[in-house]
């Protein structure tokens, strides 16, 4: 799992230490409310994934939709797959990917290769068409892939928005460490204890990729709007101040408070070198969803007009220069 490296943590810019013996208003831990054990499945033409959100109920993702994490898979030669064509209209789609590589192209024009640490954050908006696959070459050699797929509701007033497409690179992704070096935080998009990172979004969010070494602390300001979530992609630690334990494919679910408190065991498993954890939040919307296949609006006849829309072409056009596969 490479995302993003660096040698040394500690010559970064670093979030604020929260003292362990101060309590009351402004440092008060955020409690955790339930872990859930996400599914395995498969999407697309395939591929398998673990559905992070899965039996939660909405009120503690909003405004987030639907998450998956993809792989962790060792693909051998002609293995590798990803999705055909089609629609989407009422969110963002944001992939991450740690290891591997997935092209995109839209009917918009948007569209790229992202590999190890990059970022895609496509919003569909009013209704765009996407094909999400991995290049040519990977499908002959095979190769680990690896990566988390979130999506990010619009508020009724966005819905229509204009699509667009933001390709995020690695090296724009802000770096930071907490104050002991003991965790390397990836900022891809929001504000942290006054860094931001480089994701446009119309929703407030922050989304984190830690990486967190064994044996240590990580404690997180977190803005009091935000709800908060803790998906672990690999390893094993604790989370909250009650260090209620967790594992890969696990989701935590914090309640109100001020900072999130997420550990490292002293000891993982042979194959996994620290606690590999997506965090993230946001303010919630608070609107009706309703949802069906790759349309998310506010009611069932706004879903019901996004098929026909659709059916009628008016979602956009596959581009000429790209054949169906």
């Amino acid at each position: 799992m490479p995302a993003i490296t660096v040698d040394n943590p500690l010559a970064l810019p670093r979030v604020r230490e929260i003292p362990d013996d101060v309590a009351g208003p402004g440092n008060s831990p955020r409690p955790v409310l339930g872990v859930a054990t996400a599914p395995q499945g498969f999407e697309g033409e395939g591929f398998p994934v673990r559905r992070a959100f899965a039996g939660v109920d909405q009120r503690f993702l909003d405004p987030f939709i639907h998450m998956d994490q993809m792989g962790e898979v060792q693909y051998a030669p002609g293995e590798p797959k990803g999705t055909d064509w089609h629609p989407h209209r009422g969110f963002e789609t944001v992939t991450y990917i740690m290891d591997g590589i997935f092209d995109h192209q839209d009917s918009n024009g948007g569209g790229g290769s992202i590999t190890n640490g990059d970022t895609q954050w496509m919003t569909a908006g009013g209704g765009i068409l996407h094909i999400e696959r991995p290049p040519e070459h990977l499908v002959v050699s095979g190769g680990l892939f690896h990566g988390v797929q979130l999506w990010v509701n619009l508020p009724a007033d966005d819905k229509r928005a204009h699509p667009r497409y933001q390709d995020i690179g690695s090296e724009h992704i802000t770096l930071l460490s907490t104050p002991d070096g003991g965790a390397l935080l990836r900022l891809i998009a929001g504000d942290l204890d006054g860094h931001s990172g480089p994701g446009s979004t119309y929703t407030p969010i922050t989304l984190i990729h830690a990486t967190i070494a064994p044996g240590a602390e990580v404690k997180l300001p977190w803005d009091k709007r935000f709800n908060a979530l803790a998906y672990v992609l690999a390893g094993d630690g604790s989370v909250g101040a009650d260090r209620h334990p967790v594992t890969t494919g696990r989701l935590a679910v914090f309640g109100e408070g001020d900072h999130l408190t997420l550990r490292a065991d002293e000891t993982q498993d042979s194959r996994t070198e620290a606690m590999e954890v997506f965090i993230l939040g946001g303010e919630p919307i608070r609107e009706p969803i309703a949802m069906y296949g790759p349309f998310v609006m506010n009611t069932k006849a706004e879903v019901l007009e996004a098929f026909e829309d659709f059916q009628a072409g008016r979602l956009g056009t596959i581009p000429a220069d790209h054949e169906r596969r």
